[in-house]
């Protein structure tokens, strides 16, 4: 008479045998959905960055007149390959959220942040909300170094921006006198003949009269 023990754990291989045999089928199971590739457009494909740093951006709350935290993220300075127009853009680290989005003109003036040497403060009319709006930001890296080259790069680029405004009007300037100077002699050359009346037309009145 078989030991029971014995055919037990004969039992127990045999299952553990075919347990194995069914899980190493070899077999490839197709996924339910199946995810393609998005392209993702960021609005930028068509700048150049010229800067691209890790910073804490900050605005001024007017109503309650204290700095509010606007996001932590890359901020980056980015020149447009047609237009030569830079603006700057920062969004936050984890959503992506724009929370600075404005051009860099002429007007813009970076001031060093009181009592930071790692901060700097400035104007412009901003667009991350999806309006122009009139806003103050304060921005902070995390070296003297990162924030000097930050304030130095921005206030070369409104420097260069001036002068290309300053070069604008003058070419706009000198194309409208030109276009006037070619509306005068225009002018000039459409005034009208006065007609004058024939001796012919002059005699066949009197005859009239007479």
């Amino acid at each position: 008479m078989a030991d029971p023990a014995e055919h037990r754990a004969a039992a127990e291989e045999e299952e553990a045998t075919a347990a194995g045999e069914e899980e190493d089928t070899g077999a490839q199971i197709a996924p339910i959905v199946k995810l393609e590739e998005v392209a993702i457009t960021t609005g930028e494909e068509d700048e150049e960055i010229l800067l691209d740093m890790k910073a804490k951006l900050y605005r001024f709350d007017k109503d309650g007149s204290q700095w509010k935290e606007r996001g932590t993220g890359a901020v980056k300075l980015l020149k447009h390959k047609e237009t030569a127009k830079v603006r700057l853009v920062m969004r936050q680290a984890k959503t992506l959220k724009i929370c600075a989005n404005h051009l860099v003109v002429a007007s813009i003036k970076m001031q060093e942040h009181a009592g930071s040497d790692k901060s700097c403060v400035w104007h412009a009319l901003d667009f991350a909300d999806g309006e122009l709006k009139e806003e103050m930001f304060a921005i902070r890296f995390g070296s003297v170094e990162n924030c000097k080259k930050f304030k130095d790069l921005v206030d070369q680029i409104a420097e260069e921006q001036g002068k290309n405004e300053e070069k604008e009007s003058e070419e706009a300037s000198s194309a409208a006198e030109l276009v006037e100077k070619l509306t005068v002699t225009e002018e000039k050359k459409e005034e009208p003949v006065e007609k004058k009346e024939t001796p012919a037309a002059v005699d066949d009145t009197k005859d009239a009269k007479e």
